[in-house]
């Protein structure tokens, strides 16, 4: 799994270039795996990326089109998936997206995750052995109502609380 540090992220979006460009050839923010968040409001940016959740609410697929990876990564079988959207709309934190006939979720690059390699600020960290580890059932009741973007935006509020509170913490 791919570990966020927000502390650390700068919103500068590199990430989302990277993983573009290394799965399409291409610059184009739909074409990422990988979404960035810029709450200008809070001072808080952040990246959305596939964490391998313990519950896999993306795998509840009436076409049977996704899997897990040797990896833990979640795998979109292009040929059987019938673009219905039942898992992006299954996904708490909206780290599933379609986008011009295409599934975008986070396949870990192989296990080389290029947005990883590209983040200068070390925000983004591979942990191989983590998939799995992370529950988003609070998410999931959070954010029922919510789309994709809202959801994403949700998710980075919530990490970016836990993050404000720390440094509030830490000022004590």
């Amino acid at each position: 799994m791919i570990k966020i540090d927000l502390g650390k992220c700068t919103g500068c979006r590199m990430c989302e270039t990277a993983c573009a460009f290394y799965h399409t050839g291409k610059i184009n923010r739909n074409m990422s795996r990988i979404n960035v968040q810029n709450l200008y409001e809070t001072g808080i940016d952040g990246p959305v990326v596939c964490t391998q959740c313990k519950e896999r609410y993306c795998t509840d697929c009436p076409a049977d089109a996704i899997s897990t990876g040797s990896m833990g990564e979640i795998v979109v079988s292009p040929t059987t998936c019938t673009l219905c959207g039942k898992c992006e709309r299954n996904c708490p934190i909206g780290a599933m997206a379609l986008f011009d006939g295409y599934v975008y979720v986070c396949d870990l690059c192989g296990g080389s995750p290029k947005c990883v390699d590209a983040c200068t600020e070390g925000a983004l960290i591979f942990l191989p052995d983590e998939s799995g580890t992370v529950s988003l059932e609070t998410f999931k009741k959070e954010t029922k109502k919510q789309n994709t973007s809202e959801r994403r935006v949700h998710y980075i509020t919530q990490s970016g609380n836990q993050l404000r509170k720390k440094w509030r913490d830490k000022d004590e």
